[in-house]
């Protein structure tokens, strides 16, 4: 691969396929796959995706003071006047919270308070989980269509559903720019990716999908024509103590990993918000995992 001149914070590469465009948002390595275009489109789109990216990190992230999100978290006990965007946010989160039966709850992030999922052998006191679990459940929150009302000690985090959104979105905001190149693309954040028409020779995208043991090697390649695929699992964020490997897939019912849960799990959607919801979900129902998924009708690979 050839690297190229590209604007500050984006590079680009030249493959067998096309194009590789890269950035880092989200925590996350960037990709933007392109085939069928010139290198001066290539820059254009791939700068076109970090904006888009950066800005919704900006709008949605709990680490920045300024954002959407930070100031809907220090505004408790009031009504709040949500923006069209952050509305519907809410209500997906919402629709999750519902088809999931509680177990994907965006007001679980409290939770970290206590818990670091930083590869260390730190449990936290079953007393200090304990007393954060009346700080969390959706079903808590006055949400009213483009209205909000946060109870005191309660807040919001979109870490589950910002970078499948932000893949989604970036995935449409490039088809329109391309529509008439007929380009086919990957966006890919991450692991979180979304395929746009299949390549001009009419194979899929080889993608390959990462091994929880061996977080650099993958444990299998995945045929891709178009649609999403989102994994979830405890590759990279975990604790270990006496042989126990604990997730950083919390239960928001107990505060608690999710016991005998699959270390990986990967499903394929239409839009990476929906398969990122069901690996999560997934996740979460431990050693029913892999029943859950199965009555969804979509494709999936579990790794145990």
């Amino acid at each position: 691969m050839t690297l190229h001149t590209a604007p500050s914070n984006i590079s680009l590469e030249a493959t067998s396929y096309g194009w590789l465009g890269q950035f880092r948002a989200m925590a996350s390595p960037c990709e933007i796959l392109l085939e069928g275009v010139t290198e001066a489109k290539a820059t254009e789109l791939t700068q076109l995706a970090a904006n888009e990216t950066w800005r919704i990190e900006q709008k949605y992230s709990r680490y920045q003071p300024d954002s959407v999100l930070s100031q809907i978290n220090q505004q408790v006990d009031c009504w709040q006047q949500l923006d069209d965007e952050t509305a519907a946010l809410m209500q997906f989160a919402k629709t999750c919270y519902q088809l999931s039966d509680g177990l994907f709850d965006i007001t679980s992030g409290v939770l970290r308070k206590v818990w670091r999922f930083d590869g260390s052998d730190q449990i936290p006191d079953a007393a200090a989980v304990r007393a954060l679990l009346p700080l969390v459940g959706f079903n808590q929150l006055k949400f009213t269509g483009d209205k909000l009302w946060l109870p005191k000690g309660m807040e919001l985090d979109l870490g589950g559903i910002a970078k499948e959104y932000a893949v989604d979105k970036v995935a449409q905001l490039l088809t329109t720019a391309t529509t008439a190149q007929n380009t086919a693309m990957v966006v890919n954040f991450g692991g979180d990716m979304l395929a746009v028409r299949s390549k001009a020779d009419q194979q899929p995208w080889r993608i390959g999908i990462e091994h929880p043991g061996k977080p650099d090697e993958p444990a299998m390649l995945v045929a891709l024509r178009a649609g999403a695929l989102a994994t979830s699992g405890d590759a990279r964020r975990f604790l270990q103590k006496d042989g126990i490997r604990y997730s950083h897939i919390l239960n928001p019912k107990t505060g608690w990993p999710v016991p005998n849960a699959p270390r990986s799990v990967t499903v394929s959607a239409p839009s990476c918000v929906m398969a990122g919801l069901l690996a999560t979900t997934a996740l979460l129902q431990g050693a029913d995992a892999e029943a859950f998924l199965q009555q969804q009708g979509l494709q999936f690979w579990l790794i145990p």
